[in-house]
């Protein structure tokens, strides 16, 4: 798989990091009948959140290193 590629995954799947706190934080923040399900629900979102830049980095090095891997015959 060439890092362009791979550059592209990570940055989707950031994205998805993103829209699936949102997503999560939605659904079980406030739904729990109790205060710790109700935190748990928002502390799981913030955790799924946390991994987007995560995912942006390593998306931005593959795609540093792409011009690289094009370079070569």
């Amino acid at each position: 798989m060439q890092n362009r590629n791979i550059a592209h995954l990570f940055t989707a799947a950031g994205a998805i990091s993103i829209l699936g706190s949102i997503a999560i934080w939605a659904s079980q923040g406030g739904q729990g009948r109790s205060a710790e399900e109700r935190a748990h629900g928002e502390r799981f979102g913030i955790f799924v959140g946390l991994w987007a830049p995560t995912f942006f980095v390593l998306a931005n090095h593959f795609n540093k290193a792409a011009p690289l891997q094009d370079e070569k015959p």
